[in-house]
Formats: C-alpha cells, structure tokens, sequence
C-alpha cells in the first residue's frame, strides 16, 4: 500500500478513536454530575445532612481511585480496547440499577460501584490516545477529550435538575444509563488499537519509563500534586454549586442544576478551547507552556472564586462565570503534561497512580470535607476551603515547570 494511503488511513483511524472515546467520556461525566444536580431531592428522601450527601461523591472516587492501580497495571500487559468497552459497560449498568434503590445505604454502594467502570476508562484511554498522537499534538488532542469535563458535568447537571423536578431522582439516571452502552459498540466494531510507543518521540529513559521512575520523576510528580490540588477544588466546587445557588441565590432544584449547568458548559467549552488553543501557541516558543497556562489558571481563579462565596449576590453570577472560566483553561494542558511525562510502558501505570493520587488528595475528601464544615459552619465557609486548595496548586505547577521536559519537534 503506498505510504501516503497508509498515513491517511491510520489518520481516520485516530479520528475516529478520538471522536467515539471523546464521546464516551461525554457521558462518563453526564453520569457522574447527574448526582449534584438531584441532591436536594435526595436528601429529602432518604432525610441526610450535608456531610451524607457529600459521602456519596467520596465513595465514588473511594472505589475510583483505589482501582485504578491494579486497571493500570493492567493497561501496560493487555489490549486496552475490551479494557476500555468493559469499563463503559460496568458504568452503564451500574447507572442503570439506580432504579433499585431505596435506601441511603444501597445508593452509597451504587455510587461507588460507578467508580470501577469509570476508573478503567479513564486510565485507558487516554493512553491510547497518547499512541495514535504524537506529543507535540496531545495537547490539542487531549483539550478536544477532556472538553467533555466541563460539557458533560453541565448536561449531568441540567438532565439531574430538569428531569428530576418533574419526574423524580432516579429518572435522570436511567436517560444516563443507555448511550454508553451503544457507543462502547461502535468502538469495538470501528477502531483498531495501536502499538504501544508507536508516537512517541521523547527518549524513554529510566525515570520516564518504569515504575519507580516515576517517584524520581519531578515532571509526573509536580503535574500531579499540581492536579490534586486544582482536582480537591472542582471536585468540591462541582459538588457543592448548585446547593449553593439553592441557598444562597434562591433557585429551584431545576434553576439551580441550570444555572450551574449553563456555568459550566458555557466557561469549559470556551476555556478548554482557549486554554489548549494558548498552551499549543506558547509551547512553540516555551516547552514550559503546558505547565505555565495551568499555574495561571488556578492562581486567576481565586479572586473570582471569593467573590461567588463571600462577596455581594449582585456579584455572584458574573464572578462564578470568571471563576469557572479561569479554572478550565488547564483542562487540556495539564493532562498532556501528564502523559508527555512518561514513556510508553508505563503510561497506564502513571495515569493510575496519577487519578489515584488526585482523588486521594484532591476530589475524594473535598465533597466530605466542605459538606462537615458546612454543617458546623455554613455552606459558604466550606466551600472557602477551595481557594486555598488553588492556590497551592498554582504554587506547585509553578515550581515544576522548570522540569518540562523538551519536545524534539517544537525545538
């Protein structure tokens, strides 16, 4: 086959992979922010305080994080793809079976039973991702995968609100439930898998290329402090939003999840684009980029962030606008960060202890953690606990860039 029939060919190929993969992360977050948006019927029917309700968040990213290490391993040895369908499959039904239960502690159990299928696609597939790209364009890949985060958390929100004021807590999570189902499918039915490495440029040294190289990897290692600290903050903030307008702004179960859901879709669509768009431009000149744009996106964030929990209502809108638009710049950039890191051998390997160290530190404890206070203190004060948790990560991406390592291509 002539050369330049095989490149176009592998390039549909990586198209089509990144559009279905891109989708199914899609409702990999529709899912898992469906929950934020039926809280407050939640917690009227099982009658919880805030720190229950935060619970429920926590044990997902409990199971999530905790897997995540042996999927991981696994990723390294096997073929991702029936890796990839088998996790969209355990969400999906998961998600479904939400209609079997009617107890606190039943739903605790489903919500953490959603964490393994979810762990096991999110470690996979951007590593497969990582071999039909190379890491020049990951970051451009990457900001178009990770758009779902902002996307699929406002739809989650907006299905979880609408559809619960008017039908019920469990409805939204059955709508949820099926599209997994049928774009796992079409990737098995459409996309090959690639060789391992098979993009790669960097040189796979030791530290980039083994186990416990990654302990002696500054590059990983301030990536994914840096992404704990920003994760502890939206993992909270996500969780939290629209109880926050509920309260203090007045809304609906509905106008909340739609506020919070217009929010969030509006600023990450746009900034996940805008930040990937600044980072690609910067890396031409600075191979620092990807961990400059995401300091600054955590540090911009703060005033903002203070404005929505502590400033005038008049406010309130427009500055959690600014926030949000600030917090999603990194999207792209911090996770091409990650995976340019390492090598190709133990790139699932790092992207499990990366989500299980983010998780630990980051969106495991914050629901729980801001959701107490809120109990002893109030809403506002908890969710205060954001800013600091930003500004250490500002401090950390700040502090690794210096170890970004150099892209043969872009010198």
């Amino acid at each position: 086959m002539p050369r330049t029939l095989t490149i176009g060919k592998a390039a549909r190929t990586a198209g089509i992979a990144l559009f279905l993969l891109t989708s199914l992360n899609l409702f990999n977050f529709i899912d898992r922010y469906v929950l934020p948006g039926v809280q407050p019927l939640i917690q009227q029917e099982f009658h919880i305080n805030d720190a229950q309700t935060g619970l429920l968040t926590s044990a997902f990213f409990f199971t999530y994080m905790w897997i995540a290490p042996a999927t991981g391993w696994l990723g390294d040895r096997l073929p991702r793809k029936p890796l990839i369908i088998a996790g969209a499959l355990i969400w999906s039904a998961a998600t479904l079976l939400t209609a079997t239960v009617h107890s606190y502690q039943t739903l605790l159990i489903r919500h953490a039973a959603v964490g393994v299928g979810e762990a096991t696609f999110s470690i996979f597939a951007p590593a497969m991702l990582a071999d039909f790209y190379p890491e020049e364009d990951r970051n451009r890949v990457l900001s178009i995968f990770y758009v779902t985060i902002p996307v699929g958390g406002a739809l989650g929100y907006l299905i979880g609100g609408m559809l619960g004021q008017h039908y019920g807590w469990r409805m939204p999570f059955y709508v949820a439930a099926l599209p997994g189902v049928l774009i796992a499918l079409c990737f098995w039915l459409f996309v090959r898998e690639p060789e391992r490495g098979s993009a790669d440029t960097v040189k796979a040294t030791t530290e980039r290329a083994s186990f416990f190289g990654l302990f002696q990897n500054p590059a990983f290692l301030a990536a994914t402090l840096g992404m704990a600290m920003w994760t502890f903050a939206v993992g909270g903030i996500s969780t939290w939003l629209p109880t926050f307008f509920r309260r203090f702004a007045g809304y609906s179960v509905a106008g909340a999840g739609l506020t919070a859901g217009e929010i969030t879709a509006i600023d990450g669509l746009l900034a996940t684009i805008a930040g990937g768009w600044l980072a690609q431009l910067w890396l031409r000149r600075n191979h620092r980029a990807l961990y400059l744009v995401s300091a600054w996106s955590a540090l911009l964030a703060i005033p903002f962030g203070a404005i929505v929990f502590f400033g005038p209502p008049h406010l309130l809108l427009p500055a959690a606008y600014l926030a949000e638009f600030c917090i999603f710049l990194n999207t792209g950039p911090l996770n091409a960060a990650i995976v340019n890191s390492v090598a190709a051998p133990i790139r699932s390997t790092a992207i499990s202890v990366n989500l299980l160290i983010i998780h630990l530190f980051g969106d495991f404890p914050s629901p729980h953690f801001i959701g107490w206070i809120s109990d002893r203190h109030n809403l506002r004060i908890g969710l205060g606990a954001t800013l600091i948790s930003l500004t250490a990560s500002g401090a950390i991406l700040f502090f690794g860039a210096r170890f970004a390592p150099r892209l043969p291509d872009l010198e």
